[in-house]
């Protein structure tokens, strides 16, 4: 009778541990479908940090790496281009009392996202950019 309790016993942690370990694999899957990480910005004046895309729902969402550093030019925003080479200009950058946009919600008609790339809207010059490796939606 003890045998049989103690084989139930194992039967059920060894249940409990391959449930465990399924619920892990399936949030780390689940995790790895909605974020991505772009590669290092590159450019005249950004060089440096990355862009994180992740999903809220229906909402597409961007956010710069803490490494980031914001350029010291006078109008920095946000750009996006998507996989037909479409360019979307979106919000500033550098907003008022020295904060920092630092993410963004991609309106809806942006239908994915290849770059990201900081725009000098005053000097209308490509600051740097980031790509994904494949676009994101």
């Amino acid at each position: 009778m003890q045998s049989v309790r103690n084989s139930n016993s194992l039967r059920l942690a060894a249940l409990g541990a391959l449930i465990t370990a399924g619920l892990f694999v399936s949030q780390a899957a689940f995790a790895d479908m909605h974020e991505h990480t772009s590669g290092t910005f590159s450019g005249v004046k950004v060089n440096g940090g990355t862009v994180k895309h992740t999903k809220d729902g229906n909402k597409n969402i961007l956010t710069l790496s803490a490494d980031f550093k914001v350029p010291d030019t006078p109008d920095p925003h946000w750009r996006v281009v998507d996989s037909q080479g479409n360019i979307y200009d979106l919000q500033k950058l550098s907003i008022k009392g020295d904060k920092v946009n630092t993410s963004i919600t991609v309106p809806p008609y942006v239908k994915d996202v290849t770059k990201v790339q900081i725009w000098c809207a005053f000097a209308e010059s490509l600051l740097g950019e980031a790509s994904f490796a494949k676009p994101v939606k």
